[in-house]
């Protein structure tokens, strides 16, 4: 085998850095060190290959020559595949160990609460819940698993369909049986107040306009009510008698059960999105990570087929 000519890692990993700022200074905030020595090493690389890197401009700062740019583009698909397996190598010593993140409102109304489950059949297996409302990086976050909300395309992913979302309307108990304000079918929501959740970013998504749209009913001001920006938020609102919110089969959490909300009418409409389970094809079935898959879709069929059998009831 060839020796391999590697220009040394400090000086590549500055470059790098650089060419994603277009500063040293900036550059120099990120891998801690003063921008002069960013220079220093850019100049040490640039001496090394024999060629500029970048074009020295006092009134613009740097500029990426051609050669820089296709260099900086290859350096950081190597550098980020780098740190890839330097976290693969370093999780290795935890093969117990699984960090799953999902989003904040997943994590609190269905995860959390279930991990009693998991200890009962996997009493070896350790569990650290990350909630964030980003996508999981698997090549740059200490990420083993995540829960998704999306329509399922994760090329590179190992996906499973973990639930279906139907949405339907709750309330506090103490708002049915007023003749003069009924809550009888879905039209009669144009006598209370809607209780909003804010998702303008999530296109799609189930608001009221979209269910009652689904549902064919006309009449009902979707303009008015106040707005939460989490889920849990607006199902504590309508559990205080504030007004009817959107509530899913997979965010409820235990309200219904306890007795808390109520469902005034039986409709329901089904989301745009899904929740998946994801994780990166390479250690999918690495053992501890597959008995939590596993597990994690068993307990979701459980949930669907106990919500199946509530609405027989």
């Amino acid at each position: 085998m060839s020796r391999r000519r590697l220009p040394p890692l400090n000086s590549l990993r500055a470059f790098e850095a650089a060419a994603r700022h277009l500063s040293f200074e900036k550059a120099g905030d990120e891998i801690a060190v003063t921008a002069s020595a960013v220079g220093q090493q850019v100049k040490s690389l640039e001496a090394w290959l024999g060629r500029p890197l970048f074009l020295r401009q006092p009134s613009r700062g740097v500029v990426l020559t051609p050669l820089g740019e296709h260099y900086a583009a290859s350096l950081s698909d190597i550098l980020d595949r780098l740190d890839g397996a330097t976290a693969q190598a370093l999780r290795s010593d935890r093969s117990n160990v699984i960090t799953v993140s999902s989003m904040p409102s997943f994590a609190a109304g269905w995860l959390i609460p279930r991990l009693g489950s998991l200890k009962e059949q996997h009493p070896d297996l350790e569990v650290r819940v990350s909630v964030d409302t980003r996508l999981a990086d698997f090549a740059r976050e200490d990420v083993d698993v995540a829960i998704r909300f999306g329509r399922g395309n994760y090329p590179g992913l190992r996906t499973d369909l973990l639930m279906e979302e139907f949405f339907f309307a709750v309330c506090s108990a103490s708002l049915l049986g007023n003749p003069s304000r009924p809550m009888n079918e879905p039209a009669d929501l144009r006598h209370h107040t809607l209780l909003h959740e804010s998702v303008e970013s999530i296109p799609d998504y189930t608001t009221w306009d979209r269910w009652l749209a689904a549902l064919g009913v006309t009449g009902v001001d979707t303009s008015r009510g106040p707005r939460f920006t989490h889920t849990y938020l607006c199902l504590q609102a309508a559990a205080s008698g504030q007004g009817v919110a959107l509530a899913t089969n997979v965010l409820i959490g235990d309200y219904l059960q306890a007795g808390r909300l109520v469902q005034p009418f039986p409709q329901q409409v089904k989301g745009s999105y899904q929740y998946y389970v994801v994780c990166p094809e390479a250690t999918a079935d690495r053992p501890a990570l597959a008995a939590f898959r596993g597990w994690l879709l068993e307990e979701a069929r459980a949930h669907a087929a106990e919500a199946a059998r509530q609405q027989l009831a």
